[in-house]
């Protein structure tokens, strides 16, 4: 289960957070080629994943990370507690903000990506990567996604994954810090097989769904002109122009 359900009976006598310090942001596996923009200035780079932090919203505006065919393992790690991410200079929210909130902590860069380690999957339980999902829809349409882009990283060993919550408009909030929680999330894939690139974008509104997941397939400028993120700056401009105003998913098996 990729869906993160209340952790908080495992939380009982640890009212404090452990906070990751800085220095631990060397990237090594993440490929910055294809990193998009941010409109918040605030890039970290772990180990496993980078993401852009939205101190406005205190969650992160997009997380990317490459996810390889070795990557994926049906080994079942311990989870550990949620951390503060002290890499973020101005703050990562705490994660008693999702306490009894009713929303579960949404792995964004999901921990099941990163079991091929137990620090790669620890790495994930930082809150720079979480956005509040509710949970039907996070074990629900979102779940499903995910086990999709496994499935693709499997047959064409690699893709490139985009994905975070749409942080505009009217918004709920939760917790002391003012935690948004996004009407709808998304989540761009690139695969660069045999050096011929091709993208697919997904946006959900935040609610479950039983449609087929070819249902939710937008252009990525369709989500670009939503959150002002540019996707695939480092792309050559012709390829980049022609990909991203597509929103064809039949060279994707479904």
């Amino acid at each position: 289960m990729i869906g993160i359900y209340s952790y908080e009976h495992f939380l009982d006598s640890k009212e404090k957070a452990e906070v990751v310090e800085e220095g631990e942001t060397l990237k090594e596996n993440t490929n910055q080629y294809f990193l998009p923009t941010s409109t918040t200035g605030q890039v970290v780079h772990h180990q496993n994943y980078s993401l852009s932090y939205s101190e406005t919203h205190e969650q992160p505006e997009w997380v990317a990370y490459e996810l390889k065919a070795s990557h994926l393992s049906s080994t079942i790690h311990k989870r550990p507690y949620f951390e503060i991410d002290n890499a973020v200079k101005t703050g990562a929210a705490h994660w008693r903000n999702y306490k009894n909130s009713g929303y579960d902590r949404g792995h964004l860069c999901p921990a099941a990506d990163r079991r091929f380690t137990q620090d790669a999957h620890d790495e994930t339980f930082l809150t720079s990567n979480i956005s509040p999902q509710e949970h039907k829809f996070n074990a629900g349409v979102w779940n499903r996604l995910e086990q999709k882009v496994r499935y693709w990283a499997k047959k064409n060993d690699g893709v490139f994954v985009v994905t975070g919550g749409v942080l505009k408009g009217n918004m709920k909030s939760i917790g002391d810090e003012d935690v948004s929680v996004p009407n709808q999330f998304y989540k761009v894939i690139l695969d660069n097989t045999n050096a011929k690139i091709k993208m697919l974008a997904f946006l959900m509104d935040h609610k479950d769904s039983g449609l087929s997941l070819y249902k939710f397939v937008v252009s990525v400028d369709t989500i670009e002109t939503l959150t002002g993120i540019d996707f695939f700056p480092e792309l050559e401009d012709s390829i980049e122009n022609k990909l991203e105003a597509s929103s064809s998913y039949k060279s994707w098996s479904f």
